[in-house]
């Protein structure tokens, strides 16, 4: 896994909760285009869990298709028990995926103990390597640093995706011991650049689906070791992401997606669009920071 930043993309739908094929490829394209390093598809951006059983397969096969080749591909394989998440995998059979990525069970909360046999059943029998997601904030169960560290000993268990920076910077630190293999990769957005200061160089989001102009100019920054500049570019899409929280994140990111030319509804089912006051006042701060 190179350094840089992951977009967790979008999942662009029709109204009845079909994917827009013609919508995703341009959003894949358009990220490999700005140097996107690697793609999340079917994440939390994306909507895992809402997303169709028909339509779930489609929507991995379509990204890795689009991709060509040109950067790894990984898909979410969220769901709440072993056996679910290995009929999610199965159903995967045969797309170029450079691994799976899956939380802990988010139905019912589960201890350490209980996580560490939940990740080994998968990646016993896995045919993709797997990927840890630390998402407490949803899952209500945090992973802790001595689960992650037992974990990382297995040999199709590769790495972790988690927005704690003290986790993440204790287990960067931990690897040369354990598994200089694995793979730490931070989601924490409002401090990416701070976390890059202390050698934390692979980050993934969602909000980078919709802000790859700002993404791709950030990174340039924090690899010529400009910080300020990196600083002023993060500000900017952290900016859009309260902006988000603030008229409805799902709503306010198919907002956005449609003002970049990328056609579908990118919120579940039962979420509305913005009104036209919401609207505008997305609109203009996308102008604002020059996205549009």
């Amino acid at each position: 896994m190179s350094n840089g930043y992951y977009p967790a993309l979008g999942t662009p739908l029709d109204r009845d909760g079909s994917v827009l094929t013609g919508s995703l490829i341009k959003h894949v394209e358009d990220q490999i285009g700005r140097k996107a390093e690697g793609l999340l598809v079917m994440g939390s951006m994306g909507m895992q869990p809402m997303i169709k059983d028909s339509e779930y397969a489609k929507v991995a096969q379509i990204a890795a298709e689009a991709a060509r080749g040109q950067c790894p591909v990984y898909a979410g394989v969220m769901d709440n028990s072993v056996a679910r998440v290995k009929d999610r995998i199965e159903r995967l059979q045969g797309i170029k995926l450079e691994g799976v990525v899956t939380t802990v069970p988010f139905y019912f909360q589960s201890t350490q103990t209980e996580i560490i046999a939940f990740y080994r059943a998968i990646a016993d029998t896995s045919p993709y390597p797997l990927y840890l997601y630390d998402l407490p904030g949803v899952t209500q169960c945090k992973i802790q640093a001595a689960t992650v560290i037992e974990l990382m000993r297995h040999p199709n268990i590769r790495g972790i995706k988690s927005g704690d920076l003290a986790l993440v910077r204790g287990l960067s630190r931990s690897l040369r011991d354990v598994n200089p293999e694995f793979e730490v990769i931070y989601s924490g957005l409002d401090t990416f650049d701070v976390a890059y200061s202390f050698g934390i160089t692979r980050t993934l989001d969602g909000m980078f689906s919709c802000t790859s102009q700002i993404a791709e100019r950030m990174y340039e920054a924090l690899q010529a070791g400009n910080l300020e500049s990196a600083a002023g570019h993060l500000d900017s899409i952290v900016g859009l992401r309260n902006l988000f929280v603030e008229v409805g994140v799902f709503p306010g990111f198919t907002h956005a997606m449609n003002l970049l030319g990328f056609e579908g509804d990118f919120h579940p089912d039962y979420s509305s669009r913005l009104n036209p006051q919401q609207a505008d006042k997305v609109e203009s701060y996308m102008r604002q920071i020059r996205l549009i």
